[in-house]
């Protein structure tokens, strides 16, 4: 396909490009919104709600830009996109709604321990009660069918979790070794932190593991091709984009893209567990369980009921109230990994039923949003976006996936009830 771009337009639209990413650098979200340590210890020490509002956050969590300042920064670049590359040109709709929401970023981060904190990221990334499709279930209800599943897998003794026997600095060596070997000559590091609030969390060529956690081998296997082939892994196609180098940078939209991505590769490589699809389950029912009004504590003791430690339902509450209030709606964040692996799946369905399996690496072009891919896989075509230079196996050869997915379809329109009517004598 002729590219439309002359070599003036993609030189602006690099350089704008190049702005998005300049000015998005010191919004750091989970920075911004992480509860100290002292927060945690105080809670399980007297089991009362902790005082966290719009002031606990100016206090501990300062924003390192001004906010007005920042956001008359992302419009300036907005309407020079429109100057520069129209406004009907698809890449400058994509960018100008970068610029946009990036604005609406930085008005949640001022909304902090207010009740507006929860509503402008339902914005961002979503809500447990929007459904996949019309008159599709919701989230909410994906996590409750999954609660119901998952109690039933956990009571098999085959399903129990190894001993977490593994300390972060083996993890890191482990991981180190695994990733220089998926990325030669890519300069990527696994390090230590104690500055994070999840287990591992990857940056733009590094991954950082919190020194304080344990893990066991799956655990490992799950990092390497989550936070390794997946974020890394777009990131480093990101950067390798000639214009658009925006793309190593995605906003909060493209999180539902990211995450689904990553928790489609645990699966398809077989390195997923119920263990690890119980714990992705339960951030969906704390996030729903808080926008039904449900507070910290409420929620803290939900996930203590249903088996977790102490340590583990405190980890996932504060996910999903860190930013909020322990008594105001959710950070939302947290749905987007079950919310995108569905999304994902069931576009890579549709492509493959169809034939179309040349869309489905520009999936790895860097932090895409779901809904632009046929804008990305056109400009490909054109030469203004770089193929991705990492692929995952899954997606190198589409003959395995391909196969398992054409059953999909038909497998779909069998009754799951008329099924257990069937079948359910043979397992009494």
């Amino acid at each position: 396909m002729k590219s439309s771009f002359s070599q003036s337009h993609l030189e602006a639209l690099k350089t704008l490009s190049d702005r998005i990413v300049e000015a998005q650098k010191p919004i750091r979200i989970l920075d911004a919104i992480k509860w100290p340590d002292s927060v945690k210890k105080q809670f399980l020490q007297d089991r009362t709600l902790p005082v966290i509002d719009a002031e606990f956050y100016k206090k501990h969590a300062p924003l390192s830009f001004d906010p007005k300042e920042k956001r008359r920064e992302f419009h300036t670049i907005e309407r020079d996109i429109t100057r520069n590359l129209g406004e009907m040109n698809p890449i400058s709709r994509i960018m100008r709604r970068m610029c946009r929401e990036y604005q609406h970023v930085i008005r949640m981060l001022e909304a902090r321990g207010t009740e507006d904190f929860s509503a402008l990221s339902q914005e961002l990334y979503g809500s447990a009660s929007d459904v996949f499709h019309a008159g599709d279930p919701t989230v909410a209800d994906l996590g409750r069918m999954l609660e119901e599943t998952l109690t039933n897998l956990s009571a098999h003794p085959s399903m129990a979790d190894e001993a977490k026997n593994l300390d972060a600095k083996t993890a890191v060596n482990y991981l180190n070794e695994k990733l220089q070997a998926v990325f030669p000559d890519a300069g990527i590091r696994v390090m230590m932190s104690d500055g994070i609030t999840a287990d591992a969390a990857a940056g733009t060529d590094y991954i950082k593991i919190n020194e304080n956690s344990m893990f066991n081998q799956q655990d490992l296997d799950i990092l390497e091709v989550h936070e390794g082939w997946v974020h890394l892994g777009t990131t480093l196609n990101g950067m390798n984009q000639p214009y658009c180098t925006y793309l190593h940078k995605g906003p909060p939209s493209a999180t539902v893209t990211q995450e689904g991505l990553a928790v489609l590769t645990e699966i398809m490589t077989l390195r997923a567990s119920p263990v690890r699809l119980t714990k992705l389950m339960n951030r969906v029912r704390a996030v729903t369980l808080a926008e039904e009004g449900a507070n910290f504590h409420e929620v803290f003791d939900y996930l203590v009921q249903h088996g977790l430690s102490d340590d583990d339902a405190w980890t996932i509450a504060a996910r999903v109230f860190r930013g909020s209030a322990p008594n105001l709606g959710p950070f939302t964040k947290d749905i987007t990994y079950l919310k995108g692996f569905i999304l994902i799946f069931n576009f890579m369905r549709l492509a493959i039923n169809r034939g179309k399996l040349d869309s489905l690496p520009m999936l790895f072009c860097g932090k895409i949003n779901l809904e632009d891919i046929r804008t990305y896989a056109e400009l490909a075509e054109m030469g203004v976006i770089a193929p991705p230079k990492f692929l995952p196996p899954y997606l190198k050869d589409f003959r395995g996936m391909a196969t398992f997915m054409s059953f999909s379809r038909f497998i779909n329109k069998l009754s799951f009830d008329k099924l257990e009517l069937d079948y359910g004598a043979l397992l009494k």
